[in-house]
Protein backbone atom coordinates (compact mmCIF):
# COMPACT_ATOMS: atom_id res chain seq x y z
CA UNK A 1 0.00 0.00 0.00
CA UNK A 2 1.16 3.40 -1.04
CA UNK A 3 1.68 5.78 2.05
CA UNK A 4 -0.76 8.34 2.03
CA UNK A 5 0.88 11.71 1.00
CA UNK A 6 0.61 14.32 3.86
CA UNK A 7 0.43 17.86 2.34
CA UNK A 8 -0.51 19.78 5.30
CA UNK A 9 -0.63 20.10 9.22
CA UNK A 10 -3.47 22.75 11.59
CA UNK A 11 0.38 23.78 12.96
CA UNK A 12 2.02 23.87 9.47
CA UNK A 13 -1.42 26.16 8.54
CA UNK A 14 -0.94 28.41 11.22
CA UNK A 15 2.41 29.22 11.02
CA UNK A 16 1.91 29.97 7.28
CA UNK A 17 -1.28 31.99 7.97
CA UNK A 18 0.73 33.82 10.86
CA UNK A 19 3.56 34.96 8.44
CA UNK A 20 1.18 35.83 5.79
CA UNK A 21 2.52 33.00 3.42
CA UNK A 22 -1.63 31.69 3.09
CA UNK A 23 -4.28 34.33 3.60
CA UNK A 24 -6.90 32.11 2.15
CA UNK A 25 -8.97 28.15 2.90
CA UNK A 26 -10.61 27.01 0.56
CA UNK A 27 -13.98 25.30 3.09
CA UNK A 28 -15.66 22.70 0.26
CA UNK A 29 -17.03 19.33 -0.23
CA UNK A 30 -18.41 17.26 -3.32
CA UNK A 31 -21.81 18.40 -4.73
CA UNK A 32 -24.05 15.67 -6.55
CA UNK A 33 -22.46 15.91 -9.41
CA UNK A 34 -18.79 15.45 -7.51
CA UNK A 35 -17.82 19.39 -7.84
CA UNK A 36 -16.16 21.24 -4.77
CA UNK A 37 -18.32 23.40 -3.34
CA UNK A 38 -17.88 25.92 -0.31
CA UNK A 39 -16.48 28.66 1.01
CA UNK A 40 -13.22 30.51 0.95
CA UNK A 41 -12.55 31.39 4.53
CA UNK A 42 -10.35 34.14 5.76
CA UNK A 43 -7.35 32.37 7.03
CA UNK A 44 -6.60 33.39 10.34
CA UNK A 45 -10.67 32.68 10.78
CA UNK A 46 -10.25 29.13 9.71
CA UNK A 47 -7.67 29.02 12.72
CA UNK A 48 -9.44 30.30 15.37
CA UNK A 49 -13.34 29.14 14.49
CA UNK A 50 -13.57 26.96 11.54
CA UNK A 51 -10.89 24.11 12.04
CA UNK A 52 -12.45 22.70 15.22
CA UNK A 53 -16.16 23.79 14.44
CA UNK A 54 -16.97 23.93 10.65
CA UNK A 55 -19.19 26.23 8.25
CA UNK A 56 -22.77 26.07 7.22
CA UNK A 57 -23.89 25.85 3.87
CA UNK A 58 -27.23 25.34 2.22
CA UNK A 59 -28.69 21.74 1.93
CA UNK A 60 -29.65 22.90 -1.06
CA UNK A 61 -25.97 21.93 -2.62
CA UNK A 62 -27.39 18.55 -2.32
CA UNK A 63 -30.40 18.74 -4.50
CA UNK A 64 -29.72 20.97 -7.52
CA UNK A 65 -28.70 20.12 -11.04
CA UNK A 66 -25.38 21.42 -12.76
CA UNK A 67 -27.02 24.61 -13.88
CA UNK A 68 -27.65 24.59 -10.08
CA UNK A 69 -31.30 24.59 -10.79
CA UNK A 70 -33.21 23.15 -7.30
CA UNK A 71 -34.78 19.93 -8.31
CA UNK A 72 -37.93 18.62 -7.16
CA UNK A 73 -38.79 15.40 -5.53
CA UNK A 74 -35.87 15.29 -2.57
CA UNK A 75 -37.05 14.59 0.54
CA UNK A 76 -33.92 15.66 2.35
CA UNK A 77 -33.80 18.96 0.92
CA UNK A 78 -36.91 20.98 -0.73
CA UNK A 79 -38.83 24.13 -0.61
CA UNK A 80 -41.63 23.22 1.77
CA UNK A 81 -38.91 22.72 4.23
CA UNK A 82 -37.36 25.87 3.56
CA UNK A 83 -33.66 24.71 2.58
CA UNK A 84 -31.94 24.83 5.78
CA UNK A 85 -28.51 24.68 6.43
CA UNK A 86 -25.77 21.18 6.86
CA UNK A 87 -22.47 21.86 8.79
CA UNK A 88 -19.18 21.20 6.76
CA UNK A 89 -17.00 20.13 9.23
CA UNK A 90 -13.01 19.65 8.18
CA UNK A 91 -11.66 16.53 7.50
CA UNK A 92 -8.02 17.80 8.76
CA UNK A 93 -6.10 14.79 6.96
CA UNK A 94 -7.21 16.47 3.82
CA UNK A 95 -5.65 19.91 4.56
CA UNK A 96 -3.48 20.87 1.57
CA UNK A 97 -1.89 23.72 -0.22
CA UNK A 98 -3.53 24.66 -3.35
CA UNK A 99 -0.41 25.76 -5.54
CA UNK A 100 -2.33 27.61 -8.53
CA UNK A 101 -3.89 29.76 -6.76
CA UNK A 102 -2.43 32.15 -4.58
CA UNK A 103 -1.66 32.05 -0.76
CA UNK A 104 -4.37 29.32 -0.42
CA UNK A 105 -4.87 26.13 1.18
CA UNK A 106 -7.87 23.74 1.02
CA UNK A 107 -9.72 21.28 3.26
CA UNK A 108 -12.40 18.96 2.47
CA UNK A 109 -14.92 18.07 4.44
CA UNK A 110 -18.05 16.29 5.87
CA UNK A 111 -21.89 17.39 6.25
CA UNK A 112 -23.31 16.66 9.17
CA UNK A 113 -26.62 17.93 10.61
CA UNK A 114 -26.22 21.14 12.12
CA UNK A 115 -29.07 20.34 15.15
CA UNK A 116 -27.36 16.58 16.04
CA UNK A 117 -24.56 16.39 14.43
CA UNK A 118 -25.57 12.88 12.50
CA UNK A 119 -24.17 12.31 9.48
CA UNK A 120 -26.06 13.66 6.23
CA UNK A 121 -26.32 10.15 4.42
CA UNK A 122 -27.00 11.55 0.87
CA UNK A 123 -24.02 13.53 1.00
CA UNK A 124 -21.87 11.71 -1.54
CA UNK A 125 -18.46 11.91 0.47
CA UNK A 126 -20.23 9.97 3.62
CA UNK A 127 -21.71 7.47 0.81
CA UNK A 128 -18.67 6.25 0.14
CA UNK A 129 -17.69 6.51 3.64
CA UNK A 130 -20.24 3.98 4.09
CA UNK A 131 -19.00 1.10 2.04
CA UNK A 132 -15.39 1.98 3.06
CA UNK A 133 -16.60 0.88 6.58
CA UNK A 134 -19.00 -2.01 5.23
CA UNK A 135 -15.75 -3.29 3.38
CA UNK A 136 -14.06 -3.07 6.81
CA UNK A 137 -16.62 -5.03 8.84
CA UNK A 138 -15.50 -7.85 6.82
CA UNK A 139 -12.01 -6.86 6.95
CA UNK A 140 -11.37 -5.52 3.83
CA UNK A 141 -9.93 -2.33 2.74
CA UNK A 142 -10.33 -1.05 -0.92
CA UNK A 143 -7.68 0.50 -2.91
CA UNK A 144 -8.17 2.28 -5.96
CA UNK A 145 -6.87 4.07 -8.76
CA UNK A 146 -8.38 6.46 -11.34
CA UNK A 147 -7.68 7.67 -14.96
CA UNK A 148 -9.46 10.35 -15.65
CA UNK A 149 -9.14 11.35 -19.47
CA UNK A 150 -9.82 14.71 -20.55
CA UNK A 151 -9.77 16.89 -23.82
CA UNK A 152 -7.89 20.51 -24.19
CA UNK A 153 -8.21 23.08 -26.38
CA UNK A 154 -6.71 26.03 -27.57
CA UNK A 155 -9.91 28.25 -26.73
CA UNK A 156 -10.69 29.59 -23.70
CA UNK A 157 -13.70 28.71 -21.59
CA UNK A 158 -15.40 32.22 -22.40
CA UNK A 159 -14.45 31.30 -26.16
CA UNK A 160 -16.13 27.99 -26.11
CA UNK A 161 -18.95 29.52 -24.12
CA UNK A 162 -19.82 32.26 -27.06
CA UNK A 163 -19.30 29.94 -29.46
CA UNK A 164 -22.00 27.54 -27.45
CA UNK A 165 -19.21 25.00 -27.46
CA UNK A 166 -19.09 24.36 -31.26
CA UNK A 167 -16.33 24.41 -33.72
CA UNK A 168 -13.72 24.46 -30.90
CA UNK A 169 -9.79 23.88 -31.89
CA UNK A 170 -8.46 20.76 -30.32
CA UNK A 171 -4.68 21.35 -28.94
CA UNK A 172 -3.46 18.32 -31.36
CA UNK A 173 -4.38 18.51 -35.31
CA UNK A 174 -3.88 14.17 -34.91
CA UNK A 175 -4.46 11.57 -32.39
CA UNK A 176 -1.50 11.88 -29.98
CA UNK A 177 -1.73 8.59 -28.44
CA UNK A 178 1.56 7.68 -26.75
CA UNK A 179 3.29 10.68 -29.19
CA UNK A 180 5.97 12.26 -27.79
CA UNK A 181 6.10 14.89 -30.24
CA UNK A 182 2.78 16.13 -30.29
CA UNK A 183 2.40 16.12 -25.90
CA UNK A 184 5.67 18.17 -26.39
CA UNK A 185 3.98 20.80 -27.63
CA UNK A 186 1.25 20.62 -24.62
CA UNK A 187 3.83 20.16 -22.08
CA UNK A 188 3.81 24.17 -20.73
CA UNK A 189 0.53 23.09 -19.49
CA UNK A 190 0.64 19.55 -18.69
CA UNK A 191 3.75 19.65 -16.86
CA UNK A 192 2.69 22.73 -14.81
CA UNK A 193 -0.60 20.43 -13.90
CA UNK A 194 1.63 17.41 -12.89
CA UNK A 195 4.03 19.33 -10.73
CA UNK A 196 1.21 21.51 -9.00
CA UNK A 197 -0.64 18.02 -7.89
CA UNK A 198 2.11 16.65 -6.69
CA UNK A 199 2.52 20.16 -4.72
CA UNK A 200 -1.06 19.63 -3.23
CA UNK A 201 -0.46 16.41 -2.50
CA UNK A 202 -1.79 14.43 -5.12
CA UNK A 203 0.95 12.27 -6.17
CA UNK A 204 1.04 11.50 -10.06
CA UNK A 205 2.38 8.47 -11.64
CA UNK A 206 2.42 9.83 -15.12
CA UNK A 207 1.00 11.46 -18.45
CA UNK A 208 0.42 10.84 -21.80
CA UNK A 209 -1.06 11.27 -24.92
CA UNK A 210 -4.71 9.70 -25.22
CA UNK A 211 -6.70 8.35 -28.42
CA UNK A 212 -8.19 11.62 -29.99
CA UNK A 213 -7.35 14.92 -30.64
CA UNK A 214 -5.91 16.86 -27.74
CA UNK A 215 -7.10 14.22 -25.69
CA UNK A 216 -4.91 13.25 -22.38
CA UNK A 217 -4.65 11.35 -19.15
CA UNK A 218 -2.58 11.71 -16.13
CA UNK A 219 -2.74 8.91 -13.84
CA UNK A 220 -2.90 9.41 -9.67
CA UNK A 221 -0.89 7.26 -7.40
CA UNK A 222 -3.27 4.40 -6.19
CA UNK A 223 -4.85 4.87 -3.00
CA UNK A 224 -7.58 4.09 0.10
CA UNK A 225 -10.66 4.31 -1.50
CA UNK A 226 -11.73 7.78 0.07
CA UNK A 227 -7.98 9.42 -0.36
CA UNK A 228 -8.43 8.61 -3.98
CA UNK A 229 -12.15 10.15 -4.40
CA UNK A 230 -10.08 12.81 -2.43
CA UNK A 231 -7.58 13.00 -4.68
CA UNK A 232 -9.73 12.41 -8.11
CA UNK A 233 -11.71 15.69 -7.10
CA UNK A 234 -8.77 18.13 -6.24
CA UNK A 235 -7.39 16.70 -9.55
CA UNK A 236 -10.43 17.41 -11.49
CA UNK A 237 -11.31 20.59 -10.42
CA UNK A 238 -7.45 21.85 -10.21
CA UNK A 239 -7.09 21.05 -13.86
CA UNK A 240 -9.90 23.16 -15.16
CA UNK A 241 -8.44 26.14 -12.97
CA UNK A 242 -4.94 25.61 -14.28
CA UNK A 243 -6.29 25.64 -17.82
CA UNK A 244 -8.30 28.68 -17.62
CA UNK A 245 -5.09 30.33 -16.07
CA UNK A 246 -3.29 29.70 -19.34
CA UNK A 247 -6.15 30.73 -21.45
CA UNK A 248 -7.17 26.65 -22.40
CA UNK A 249 -10.40 25.09 -21.99
CA UNK A 250 -10.74 21.79 -21.10
CA UNK A 251 -13.85 19.07 -20.83
CA UNK A 252 -14.18 15.88 -18.96
CA UNK A 253 -17.45 15.18 -20.89
CA UNK A 254 -18.28 11.51 -21.41
CA UNK A 255 -18.36 12.23 -25.42
CA UNK A 256 -18.34 16.22 -26.85
CA UNK A 257 -18.05 15.26 -30.16
CA UNK A 258 -19.39 11.79 -31.84
CA UNK A 259 -16.78 12.06 -34.42
CA UNK A 260 -14.15 11.64 -31.38
CA UNK A 261 -13.55 9.00 -28.90
CA UNK A 262 -14.95 9.36 -25.54
CA UNK A 263 -13.21 10.29 -22.11
CA UNK A 264 -13.32 7.63 -19.19
CA UNK A 265 -12.27 7.21 -15.80
CA UNK A 266 -10.99 3.66 -15.70
CA UNK A 267 -11.63 2.64 -12.19
CA UNK A 268 -8.70 -0.35 -10.55
CA UNK A 269 -9.65 -1.58 -7.25
CA UNK A 270 -8.48 -4.35 -5.70
CA UNK A 271 -8.94 -5.67 -2.23
CA UNK A 272 -6.80 -5.52 0.48
CA UNK A 273 -6.55 -6.94 4.71
CA UNK A 274 -7.61 -4.54 7.39
CA UNK A 275 -4.33 -2.77 7.81
CA UNK A 276 -4.04 -2.19 4.09
CA UNK A 277 -0.83 -3.92 4.17
CA UNK A 278 -1.37 -7.20 2.10
CA UNK A 279 -3.33 -7.76 -1.29
CA UNK A 280 -5.73 -10.65 -1.45
CA UNK A 281 -6.31 -10.86 -5.29
CA UNK A 282 -3.22 -13.26 -6.23
CA UNK A 283 -3.32 -17.31 -5.97
CA UNK A 284 -0.16 -18.85 -7.63
CA UNK A 285 -2.25 -22.03 -7.55
CA UNK A 286 -5.48 -20.81 -9.31
CA UNK A 287 -5.21 -20.90 -13.47
CA UNK A 288 -6.28 -17.63 -13.71
CA UNK A 289 -4.49 -16.60 -10.44
CA UNK A 290 -7.40 -15.62 -8.42
CA UNK A 291 -7.69 -15.90 -4.96
CA UNK A 292 -11.48 -16.77 -4.16
CA UNK A 293 -11.95 -12.99 -2.64
CA UNK A 294 -10.95 -12.08 -6.22
CA UNK A 295 -13.08 -14.24 -8.15
CA UNK A 296 -16.28 -13.27 -6.26
CA UNK A 297 -15.20 -9.67 -6.08
CA UNK A 298 -14.89 -10.29 -9.70
CA UNK A 299 -18.11 -12.25 -9.68
CA UNK A 300 -19.61 -9.04 -8.01
CA UNK A 301 -19.05 -6.73 -10.89
CA UNK A 302 -20.01 -8.71 -13.28
CA UNK A 303 -23.05 -9.26 -12.32
CA UNK A 304 -24.07 -6.00 -10.77
CA UNK A 305 -22.58 -3.48 -13.38
CA UNK A 306 -25.23 -3.24 -15.26
CA UNK A 307 -28.33 -2.32 -12.62
CA UNK A 308 -25.41 0.19 -10.82
CA UNK A 309 -24.54 1.24 -13.95
CA UNK A 310 -26.22 4.93 -13.23
CA UNK A 311 -23.15 5.04 -10.89
CA UNK A 312 -20.80 5.38 -13.73
CA UNK A 313 -22.75 6.97 -16.18
CA UNK A 314 -25.24 9.50 -14.71
CA UNK A 315 -25.91 11.74 -17.72
CA UNK A 316 -28.05 11.71 -21.28
CA UNK A 317 -24.16 12.46 -22.58
CA UNK A 318 -22.72 9.28 -20.66
CA UNK A 319 -23.99 6.80 -22.42
CA UNK A 320 -22.99 7.94 -26.63
CA UNK A 321 -19.43 7.00 -25.16
CA UNK A 322 -20.94 3.41 -25.33
CA UNK A 323 -19.88 3.10 -29.00
CA UNK A 324 -18.25 -0.24 -30.89
CA UNK A 325 -14.37 -0.03 -31.72
CA UNK A 326 -14.42 2.94 -29.80
CA UNK A 327 -12.05 1.37 -26.10
CA UNK A 328 -15.21 2.03 -24.36
CA UNK A 329 -16.99 -0.82 -23.58
CA UNK A 330 -20.23 -2.32 -24.63
CA UNK A 331 -19.98 -5.54 -23.00
CA UNK A 332 -20.49 -6.39 -19.11
CA UNK A 333 -18.15 -9.25 -19.23
CA UNK A 334 -14.69 -9.46 -18.28
CA UNK A 335 -11.22 -10.38 -19.72
CA UNK A 336 -7.43 -11.08 -18.70
CA UNK A 337 -5.78 -7.94 -20.04
CA UNK A 338 -8.50 -7.42 -23.10
CA UNK A 339 -9.27 -3.93 -23.47
CA UNK A 340 -12.62 -4.64 -25.10
CA UNK A 341 -14.05 -5.89 -22.24
CA UNK A 342 -15.94 -3.76 -19.51
CA UNK A 343 -14.01 -5.56 -17.06
CA UNK A 344 -10.18 -5.76 -17.42
CA UNK A 345 -7.74 -8.06 -14.73
CA UNK A 346 -4.61 -6.79 -14.75
CA UNK A 347 -1.17 -6.42 -12.90
CA UNK A 348 0.45 -9.48 -10.78
CA UNK A 349 1.02 -9.94 -7.33
CA UNK A 350 0.30 -6.92 -4.85
CA UNK A 351 -0.60 -5.28 -8.01
CA UNK A 352 -3.65 -7.62 -9.31
CA UNK A 353 -6.53 -6.00 -9.67
CA UNK A 354 -9.30 -5.44 -11.71
CA UNK A 355 -9.99 -2.19 -14.58
CA UNK A 356 -13.48 -1.32 -14.75
CA UNK A 357 -13.67 0.36 -17.93
CA UNK A 358 -17.29 1.35 -17.90
CA UNK A 359 -17.12 4.42 -16.08
CA UNK A 360 -16.62 8.11 -18.06
CA UNK A 361 -15.12 10.99 -17.21
CA UNK A 362 -18.21 12.93 -16.31
CA UNK A 363 -18.52 10.56 -12.85
CA UNK A 364 -18.46 11.69 -9.39
CA UNK A 365 -15.88 9.50 -7.98
CA UNK A 366 -17.51 9.37 -5.00
CA UNK A 367 -20.49 7.46 -6.24
CA UNK A 368 -18.73 5.61 -9.08
CA UNK A 369 -16.16 3.83 -6.14
CA UNK A 370 -19.04 3.49 -3.56
CA UNK A 371 -20.49 1.67 -6.37
CA UNK A 372 -17.46 -0.06 -7.26
CA UNK A 373 -16.96 -1.65 -3.67
CA UNK A 374 -20.93 -2.52 -3.01
CA UNK A 375 -20.61 -4.51 -6.76
CA UNK A 376 -17.62 -6.35 -4.86
CA UNK A 377 -18.86 -6.82 -1.69
CA UNK A 378 -22.04 -8.44 -2.85
CA UNK A 379 -19.88 -10.89 -5.00
CA UNK A 380 -18.02 -11.78 -1.82
CA UNK A 381 -20.98 -12.12 0.23
CA UNK A 382 -22.81 -14.36 -1.95
CA UNK A 383 -19.84 -16.54 -3.28
CA UNK A 384 -20.44 -15.12 -7.28
CA UNK A 385 -18.95 -16.62 -9.73
CA UNK A 386 -17.47 -14.04 -12.52
CA UNK A 387 -17.73 -17.07 -15.21
CA UNK A 388 -15.18 -17.62 -17.79
CA UNK A 389 -13.12 -14.44 -19.27
CA UNK A 390 -13.63 -13.49 -22.73
CA UNK A 391 -11.59 -14.78 -25.52
CA UNK A 392 -10.98 -12.33 -28.68
CA UNK A 393 -13.49 -9.18 -29.54
CA UNK A 394 -16.14 -8.47 -26.81
CA UNK A 395 -17.61 -5.94 -28.89
CA UNK A 396 -18.67 -8.89 -31.27
CA UNK A 397 -19.51 -11.51 -28.85
CA UNK A 398 -23.17 -12.70 -28.96
CA UNK A 399 -23.32 -14.09 -25.68
CA UNK A 400 -21.95 -10.98 -23.67
CA UNK A 401 -24.34 -8.68 -21.54
CA UNK A 402 -24.39 -5.17 -22.73
CA UNK A 403 -23.77 -2.00 -20.81
CA UNK A 404 -27.12 0.21 -20.90
CA UNK A 405 -26.98 2.06 -23.54
CA UNK A 406 -29.47 5.11 -22.51
CA UNK A 407 -30.30 6.83 -19.72
CA UNK A 408 -33.89 5.41 -19.62
CA UNK A 409 -32.59 1.80 -19.15
CA UNK A 410 -29.94 2.70 -16.16
CA UNK A 411 -32.85 3.80 -14.30
CA UNK A 412 -35.19 1.21 -14.51
CA UNK A 413 -32.31 -0.80 -13.32
CA UNK A 414 -31.36 0.95 -10.89
CA UNK A 415 -34.98 1.58 -9.48
CA UNK A 416 -35.06 -2.19 -9.43
CA UNK A 417 -32.03 -3.24 -7.83
CA UNK A 418 -32.02 -4.46 -4.49
CA UNK A 419 -28.64 -3.92 -4.51
CA UNK A 420 -28.47 -0.54 -4.62
CA UNK A 421 -31.32 -0.13 -2.38
CA UNK A 422 -29.79 -2.19 0.35
CA UNK A 423 -26.08 -1.08 0.07
CA UNK A 424 -26.58 2.45 -0.21
CA UNK A 425 -29.62 2.69 1.90
CA UNK A 426 -33.43 3.44 0.94
CA UNK A 427 -32.97 6.75 1.70
CA UNK A 428 -29.90 7.26 -0.50
CA UNK A 429 -30.92 5.12 -3.41
CA UNK A 430 -34.09 7.35 -3.21
CA UNK A 431 -32.11 10.50 -2.98
CA UNK A 432 -30.07 9.25 -6.18
CA UNK A 433 -33.13 7.91 -8.06
CA UNK A 434 -34.72 11.35 -7.71
CA UNK A 435 -31.80 12.79 -9.52
CA UNK A 436 -31.25 10.39 -12.40
CA UNK A 437 -34.92 10.95 -13.22
CA UNK A 438 -34.27 15.04 -13.24
CA UNK A 439 -32.06 14.34 -15.35
CA UNK A 440 -34.08 13.02 -17.86
CA UNK A 441 -36.83 14.96 -17.81
CA UNK A 442 -34.46 17.83 -18.23
CA UNK A 443 -33.13 16.63 -21.59
CA UNK A 444 -36.50 15.67 -22.48
CA UNK A 445 -37.60 19.54 -21.66
CA UNK A 446 -34.65 20.56 -24.24
CA UNK A 447 -35.09 20.92 -27.83
CA UNK A 448 -31.33 20.43 -29.30
CA UNK A 449 -29.30 21.86 -32.15
CA UNK A 450 -29.91 18.06 -33.56
CA UNK A 451 -33.54 18.39 -33.55
CA UNK A 452 -33.55 21.97 -35.23
CA UNK A 453 -30.89 21.11 -37.93
CA UNK A 454 -32.81 17.66 -38.88
CA UNK A 455 -36.55 19.42 -38.17
CA UNK A 456 -36.67 22.95 -38.82
CA UNK A 457 -37.35 22.98 -42.90
CA UNK A 458 -37.31 19.48 -43.39
CA UNK A 459 -40.22 18.35 -41.52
Amino acid sequence: MPARRRSLDVDELTKLVTSGAVDTVLVAFPDLQGRLVGKRVVGRYFCDQVVDGGIEACNYLLAVDVDMTPLPGYRFANWAQGYGDVRAVPDLATLRLVPWLERTALVLCDLVDTGSGAPIEVSPRRILRRQVERAAEVGFTVMIGAELEFFLFKDTYAEAAARRYHGLTPHSDWIEDYHILQTSREEYLIRRIRNAMEAAGVPVEFSKGEAGRGQHEINLVYADALEMADRHAVYKNGVKEIADQAGRAVTFMAKYDMAEVGSSCHIHSSVWDRGGATSLMWDDDDSEHLSPVFRHWLGGLVHASRELVWLFAPYVNSYKRFQPDSWAPTAVAWGRDNRTCGLRLVGHGSGHRVESRIPGADVNPYLAFAGVIAAGLHGVAEGLDPGRPVEGNAYTDPEVAHVPSTLVEAIALFQSSALARDALGADVHDHLLNTARQEWQAANATVTDWELRRGFERL
